[in-house]
């Protein structure tokens, strides 16, 4: 007669366990991306991540200036924000 040997146990464990971890990075890639995509092309958004979040818009305005070299971002938004709070005085 034939004998059935069993497969081991660990081989299941190790794909459900990457397959998790892959869907897992999948979607926390895809809410990073989303926030920054958000802080990005959002102004009132921006604002937002100031007063509840500085250090994770300081650590945004550094990316920017260091991958893109261009500071132009953070003395925009810093410019209409002085320009609104003045209007509202």
């Amino acid at each position: 007669m034939l004998q059935k040997n069993a497969r081991p146990g660990y081989r299941k464990i190790i794909k459900t366990s990457a397959k998790t971890l892959i869907i897992i990075e999948a979607i926390l890639f895809g809410v990073s991306y989303a926030g920054w995509y958000r802080l990005n092309t959002n102004r009132e958004f921006r604002y937002y991540v100031k007063d509840n979040y500085p250090s994770v818009l300081e650590a945004y305005y550094q990316l920017g200036e260091t991958f893109g070299g261009d500071k132009t971002i953070r003395q925009y938004d810093e410019t209409i924000w002085q320009q609104e709070q003045q209007a509202k005085k």
